[in-house]
């Protein structure tokens, strides 16, 4: 949705908040029913299609298309090197771009900025004392490899026969169903690896490196130790034995892969021209990183409604949360 730049009315001190917050259930989700409001979380835009998961969609049938991305059956180490290099330009291309537009250039200030300050320098919390090089190096050193792994291992199967294949030509309906419901599904695996990261001992060993960024930025979202990329990516196993393609496995990566950096851009909306902005608010997942014990989900499947782990920013939602943590022994 497009919208004017007078809702900066609701800018707080320390940052900015939403006047009104989503409550954590799309209308597809609400009862009674609500058909045109669902219809149009479907198919408007920004909505559950457009624009991301149609550009992701997209790139998936590109790259499959245009680089020829069928694995040999014993990929060389060239092919290897290549596939590697795909996925390094991606995300330094996609990434680079909102960090260059929101904090190298500051294009907009901190307008809509959920917080007002921004990536820490020369602060020994991060590699290198600066959150951005920190971040930057956790991405291409870890992520991208484990990324690239899982692609590989996935194409191969795909190679070999071991995972079934479907054509689109001869089942149409079944690909493109398939094709929406896979963000579904990676909504469920990330609720689920997301808790398992937030047991005690897991995350003082390994989530609490993602947490550091408490004020993220694009690059922040893949910023993790290596055994959470290899739980994040891990979702594409699903495709090892549900029928599917080499583009339902593309573009599952893909939305893993670049998803995190729309997740952590860390700007409720872009400015396009003076006075009109585009709406790209995860407001649930700043508060994920500010309060820590809530919004383990995504935007699409409303799991922390349902289990009661979601907070809007509201004082309910705040007293709520702090009531479950008591009730839990952790507060």
């Amino acid at each position: 949705m497009l919208e004017t730049a007078s809702d900066l009315k609701a800018e707080r001190v320390g940052g900015y908040r939403p006047a009104q917050a989503g409550d954590g259930a799309h209308p597809v989700f609400q009862w009674p029913p609500k058909p045109v409001a669902a219809i149009r979380w479907l198919f408007g835009f920004p909505g559950y299609l457009w624009p991301w998961s149609t550009f992701f969609a997209l790139l998936a049938f590109l790259l499959w298309r245009l680089l020829a991305m069928d694995a040999p059956r014993s990929p060389s180490l060239g092919w290897t090197a290549g596939l590697l290099g795909v996925n390094l330009g991606l995300l330094i291309l996609f990434a680079g771009t909102w960090h260059v537009r929101l904090y190298a250039r500051k294009s907009q200030g901190t307008n809509y900025k959920y917080n007002s300050r921004w990536l820490s320098a020369n602060n020994s919390t991060f590699l290198f004392n600066n959150q951005l090089w920190d971040n930057v190096f956790r991405c291409l050193v870890s992520a991208v490899p484990i990324w690239t792994a899982y692609e590989l291992v996935t194409l191969w199967l795909f190679a070999h026969g071991y995972i079934r294949t479907v054509s689109w030509r001869a089942h149409p309906v079944y690909c493109l169903l398939l094709l929406l419901l896979i963000p579904m599904w990676l909504q469920v695996h990330f609720y689920a690896i997301h808790r398992l990261i937030h047991w005690g001992p897991l995350y003082r060993s390994v989530h609490y490196i993602h947490h550091k960024n408490a004020n993220f930025g694009p690059w922040s979202g893949l910023a993790m130790h290596p055994a959470e990329h290899l739980l994040l990516f891990s979702g594409v196993m699903l495709l090892w034995i549900v029928p599917s393609t080499p583009i339902h496995a593309l573009f599952l990566l893909l939305v893993y892969g670049l998803g995190p950096a729309l997740d952590h851009q860390g700007f409720a909306r872009v400015q396009i021209t003076n006075g009109v902005t585009l709406n790209t608010d995860h407001y649930t997942h700043y508060l994920h990183h500010k309060y820590v014990n809530v919004n383990f989900g995504g935007d699409s499947l409303p799991i922390d409604r349902w289990l009661g782990t979601f907070h809007d920013g509201s004082d309910r939602a705040h007293e709520a949360m702090k009531s479950r943590l008591r009730g839990e022994g952790l507060r």
